[in-house]
């Protein structure tokens, strides 16, 4: 079945205990541990209500589901990590580098999905048991989907193995365009959506990230060739989470979802360029960009099933 780059639905989970996860610190250089983050939860839950409210607003359907209360999640608001949804009625659950993010993954979801909210889930792909080999790929973060293309672009690091890729590569029948991308301290960057996002006829990309001249052409080459314009984004606004973007299908056109810092971070002219493809939509998350480490796409879990009604 073709699939449309953009879905007009999104899974969120509102954690429950929200902070900061030691075990991912080691991998994740835009993790800032703080001062007073004492009632970092419950800022957490307010920040994630008014990016659900902003999605709703612009005509984005929010598919919200409460965290675990009976277990210390502190990644729980990145479902995107261990889920990703499919236009075919596929779901892939996918390998996590921390122990304590695997438990985030809920077949209670999936049921929800189905006898809640009428999607159909015809298969469920299980990759977790990659995690006994040390070998990771963090869905949608270590992934970036051209959906309409099958083409799945991805920068290792200690989250995202070639093995575990060329495993989803086989399972959903995707190409793989795997390189390399460190900040600017030389470290590798640990999820591809901080440099990467690619929406219907734009890809937003920090080329300066990519070290390798050859890769760096190659990435570029091949988004060139899906028809897409490739946005050049700046070192300083990768760091400021503006390649961490999403596109969504909003009730009058496309939205470009983003936080509120990262929109502030965007020179002028690469914010008259993402303009040109949709209207942004965003919120201030400060507290779980600071201490999780991740923006709003990390927040986001494509709802790209077909519903009951069609």
């Amino acid at each position: 079945m073709s699939e449309r780059q953009t879905a007009g639905a999104v899974l969120m989970v509102r954690p429950a205990h929200f902070g900061s996860n030691a075990e991912t610190a080691a991998s994740n250089f835009f993790q800032h541990s703080a001062a007073g983050s004492g009632d970092a939860a419950l800022r957490a839950q307010h920040e994630f209500d008014s990016l659900a409210l902003a999605l709703a607003g612009a005509g984005v359907r929010v598919h919200q589901f409460a965290g675990q209360e009976s277990a210390a999640l502190p990644d729980e608001v990145f479902p995107n990590n261990w889920l990703s949804l499919h236009a075919d009625g596929t779901a892939v659950l996918y390998p996590m580098l921390a122990p304590s993010r695997r438990l985030e993954r809920r077949r209670d979801i999936l049921d929800a999905l189905v006898d809640s909210c009428g999607y159909h889930i015809d298969q469920v792909i299980d990759l977790t048991e990659l995690e006994t080999r040390g070998e990771y790929l963090e869905g949608t973060g270590s992934v970036v989907l051209d959906r309409a293309q099958r083409v799945a672009y991805a920068c290792l690091s200690p989250r995202t193995h070639v093995n575990a890729l060329a495993q989803l590569a086989r399972v959903l029948r995707y190409e793989v365009v795997p390189f390399t991308a460190i900040d600017a301290a030389g470290r590798a960057i640990y999820h591809t959506n901080v440099v990467l996002s690619i929406g219907t006829r734009f890809a937003a990309l920090c080329t300066a990230a990519i070290a390798d001249a050859a890769e760096r052409r190659g990435v570029v080459a091949r988004l060139e060739a899906s028809g897409r314009e490739v946005i050049d984004l700046s070192r300083a606004e990768l760091e400021g989470f503006a390649c961490n973007l999403l596109e969504l299908g909003g009730g009058s056109g496309p939205v470009i979802a983003m936080s509120t810092a990262a929109l502030r971070t965007l020179a002028a002219p690469t914010r008259a360029a993402l303009e040109r493809y949709g209207r942004f939509v965003t919120a201030d998350i400060g507290t779980i960009e600071r201490l999780g480490g991740g923006s709003v796409r990390c927040m986001l879990a494509e709802v790209a099933l077909q519903s009951t009604g069609g």
